[in-house]
């Protein structure tokens, strides 16, 4: 289940799941999985934008993402 899901800067995403491990198949370019995650993500997930240079991805609303 999907549980972290974070937004890079060069529009990579990388998905966690609740035990902290990776979720591949949903990690690819934003625009090849964006719809996927948004049909796929429990109400409870968390997306982050992890944009600059900053130490922690910053928390978004899933509008936003």
């Amino acid at each position: 289940m999907i549980q972290l899901v974070i937004r890079l800067r060069n529009n990579m995403v990388m998905v966690f799941d609740e035990y902290g491990e990776q979720v591949p198949v949903y990690q690819s370019q934003y625009e090849d999985v964006k719809e996927i995650i948004l049909g796929d993500a429990p109400s409870g997930a968390v997306f982050n934008h992890w944009f600059g240079y900053a130490l922690d991805p910053e928390a978004v609303p899933v509008k936003s993402w």
